[in-house]
């Protein structure tokens, strides 16, 4: 009897590590005083091992003050980090430089101009990978979908993952063997096949978990959110931004260091931010941004004035989305007032590796608003709007969204004025919606962008033969002159009035010459 009750109390008390192993391997908190998930696991082992020690000695029960006193503290740590206590240095988490619209924004490259949305890349992911019968049945495309700048575009990446425990144990050996890349501009999709598959992942079991890999080497370490990217050679990361408590004890949490993972091979690299490659996009999470900014535009005067006066108090739009400018992803978003007004006062765009953010202060349509619009003006085909990106389109702030069907099939484009949102333009392609908006031709080279200044030319003469095509969705003209057998072609932005010509009628048009054709700039009725 001494024996079994020898070996019950030897088995209980193994207990006590074994839980608090798996416990730490299920849920990973860092082993860090800062980590609120940390002091959770603390407080639930003390809880058993004092459980278990009654079971010896009911005189044990006292060690319950221990984790009593851990939870309390916990409490007061934690409300003591709270805004209320504190709002001037969360407003001061992200700082806002005020900027200027047109001296930073480039006219956008209609060539270069994101029409996929998120919504839109998973559904061609999944579409690309059904045509997989080899991958399908074996693996699963991950709903990471990254945006990043890849080749001086800007794309979204994703993972495949594999489908369910069995999967991951008949392929694990050899690993995940691709990716996909969506290309934001044309919806593009590559099903990228590795040289080194991917072995370590979110869809890994055991070591090889991404996370469990990363807490394995960084036991003290917080990080979150983890991104997928690939570098310029193509070689698959996960970019784990590293945390630090920097108001309180539990509050204000923002990125020190960020941790890249080949996940070819699980090697890890701990960086400064001001040292982390270049290509890595995404060190910053958008949420995260998104609540600073919130902090930035309602404690600036104080928390009660957040809550009462709200006197000078801003917040941002429900949505947001992101640009690609000079190799760098931008969050962007709108800034209004706490009021219903359903206009914003300017708008922010927020460097996602650097975390330089600059504010433009402008009176502008709401997001949301801007999006009824469009769908407004093609109401009778009932198209949902996606969220809108800024551009610069003739100098001014322009939403553009892309138009899509009860399928989610992009149908069409919308531009609409960010200062007037009555003011729509529509259009079946990029170039042909922009050229409605801007009331002249985009498909005809600019001339001041050129390299080589092209000669303009001159001639008039009375119209002998008039043809209109569609190109690309854009009409086009194609008119001969009687004074001799040259071909002059005319995009519908050069013009109001070509629909209305005809032959016998009298024109003036102002022309170059360039592969062989000759663009008309300007035309005019004699």
């Amino acid at each position: 009897m001494k024996k079994q009750i020898s070996f019950a109390k030897v088995a209980i008390l193994l207990s006590i590590p074994i839980l608090a192993f798996v416990l730490w391997y299920i849920f990973l908190p860092a082993i860090n005083l800062h980590s609120y998930e940390f002091w959770i696991y603390l407080i639930v082992n003390l809880v058993y091992i004092t459980v278990i020690s009654i079971t010896f000695n009911r005189k044990y029960y006292k060690l319950f003050i221990v984790p009593g006193v851990l939870l309390i503290l916990l409490f007061i740590l934690k409300i003591y980090s709270a805004t209320i206590f504190h709002s001037t240095r969360y407003a001061n988490l992200i700082e806002k430089e005020n900027s200027s619209f047109e001296e930073d924004i480039k006219e956008a490259s209609f060539e270069q101009v994101p029409t996929v949305d998120r919504d839109t890349a998973q559904r061609l992911g999944s579409r690309k990978m059904g045509e997989m019968l080899d991958l399908v049945s074996q693996y699963n495309v991950s709903d990471a979908y990254t945006q990043i700048n890849y080749d001086d575009k800007p794309v979204r990446v994703t993972p495949l993952e594999y489908n369910g425990f069995l999967k991951w144990i008949g392929n694990r050996k050899e690993g995940i063997p691709n990716y996909i890349v969506v290309d934001m501009i044309d919806g593009k999709v590559e099903l990228k096949k590795l040289k080194n598959n991917i072995k370590y992942s979110k869809s890994d079991k055991f070591s090889r978990d991404i996370y469990r890999h990363l807490r394995k080497n960084y036991p003290r370490d917080m990080f979150y959110e983890i991104n997928f990217e690939i570098d310029e050679d193509g070689i698959p990361y996960w970019i784990a931004p590293v945390y630090q408590s920097t108001i309180g004890w539990f509050g204000g949490f923002d990125v020190k260091e960020v941790i890249l993972t080949n996940a070819t091979n699980g090697e890890t690299t701990k960086y400064k931010i001001q040292d982390v490659p270049k290509w890595v996009d995404r060190i910053y999470d958008a949420e995260e941004i998104i609540r600073q900014l919130n902090w930035n535009g309602g404690l600036q005067s104080g928390f009660f004035n957040s809550i009462f006066a709200q006197k000078g108090v801003l917040q941002t739009t429900e949505g947001y989305n992101y640009l690609a400018i000079d190799d760098d992803v931008y969050l962007y978003t709108g800034m209004t007032s706490v009021g219903e007004d359903e206009s914003n006062v300017g708008f922010v765009l927020v460097n996602l590796r650097t975390k330089e953010t600059k504010f433009y202060k402008m009176s502008s349509a709401e997001e949301f608003s801007a999006m009824r619009s469009a769908e407004g003006a093609v109401q009778e085909k009932g198209y949902i709007s996606t969220f809108p990106i800024l551009l610069n389109i003739d100098n001014k702030p322009t939403y553009f969204m892309s138009l899509k069907d009860e399928a989610g099939l992009v149908k069409m484009y919308a531009l609409v004025d960010a200062q007037n949102y009555q003011e729509v333009s529509i259009g079946t392609t990029v170039n042909n919606v922009v050229s409605t908006h801007i009331g002249k031709d985009v498909t005809t080279p600019n001339l001041k962008d050129d390299t080589e200044p092209k000669e303009i030319l001159n001639t008039d003469g009375k119209i002998i033969g008039i043809q209109s095509v569609v190109i690309d969705g854009n009409t086009h003209y194609y008119i001969k002159l009687d004074k001799n057998n040259n071909i002059f072609i005319a995009n519908i932005g050069v013009s109001e009035k070509l629909p209305f010509i005809k032959v016998d009628d009298e024109v003036n048009i102002e022309y170059y010459e360039k592969d062989n054709l000759n663009h008309v700039t300007k035309l005019e009725l004699k």
